[in-house]
């Protein structure tokens, strides 16, 4: 474990803001940022889940590999449900939620994307109609870069799911190391940012303690399933479907 941040250090002095949280390593690594550079106060993190069957949309995860990380990072959770896995309900949940925060006086929601341009405008708009603002602590940054330090400052994370446009099922499960970001396609993008695959962190200098956890049964959903609600289209690169690696909690 390499320089574990006391996420509760000078909070006065700070601005109070809600982080998305998906559980990866983008996410992980803007928390971290901020956390470093001390402008806000994180208050909570912010999920949203299938409520069917308590996973996170897109990512799959379990519900409790969440709430998991929530505790070693020592931040509340608060979660959104969806069950209809359409757009629509995904605002409407939403909206609920951080209305909820701007009654404690919260206006700032972080967000871990990095070179999107349709994904930050969808999200400045939808904030904006709440009189909130977004934060992107890890904007444009070099992915290649970035993954690297990643990794340097103490990270792991697992490979949770992948679109088989771009990888193949052998991917599913991975740890990302050195080994991993070297055998990457050059089609693929180093931290994913495309939708390639999505990730689960499990250590790193945000944690207090190490996530146990364990690789479990792999699962492959056709891409006409309806996988949740996502604000931007699939990428169009012969996607046919993606591959789930279960991850459970030891």
């Amino acid at each position: 474990m390499k320089n574990n941040i006391d996420v509760n250090a000078a909070e006065d002095k700070r601005i109070p803001a809600i982080m998305s949280w998906s559980g990866g390593k983008d996410s992980s690594y803007a928390l971290y940022k901020v956390l470093q550079e001390g402008i806000y106060e994180v208050k909570y993190l912010l999920s949203t889940f299938n409520g069917n069957y308590k996973r996170l949309s897109m990512h799959g995860v379990r519900e409790e590999l969440i709430e998991a990380q929530a505790k070693s990072i020592g931040l509340p959770l608060l979660k959104v449900y969806v069950y209809e896995a359409s757009n629509a309900e995904y605002e409407k949940q939403m909206e609920k939620i951080l209305l909820q925060a701007k009654a404690e006086n919260i206006n700032q929601v972080i967000f871990g994307d990095i070179f999107l341009e349709d994904l930050r405008q969808y999200r400045e708009q939808k904030m904006a109609t709440l009189q909130m603002q977004c934060v992107f602590p890890i904007w444009k940054t070099d992915t290649q870069w970035m993954v690297n330090d990643f990794i340097d400052k103490g990270f792991k994370t697992c490979i949770c799911c992948i679109n088989d446009g771009y990888l193949d099922e052998s991917w599913c499960g991975r740890i990302i190391d050195a080994a991993f970001v070297k055998e990457l396609p050059a089609t693929v993008d180093a931290c994913g940012e495309n939708g390639e695959f999505h990730t689960y962190c499990f250590e790193g200098p945000v944690f207090k303690t190490p996530i146990n956890i364990i690789t479990g049964e792999k699962t492959y959903k056709a891409l006409a399933i309806n996988l949740g609600p996502h604000p931007t289209p699939i990428k169009d690169v012969g996607t046919k479907g993606f591959w789930f690696c279960d991850l459970l909690l030891l």
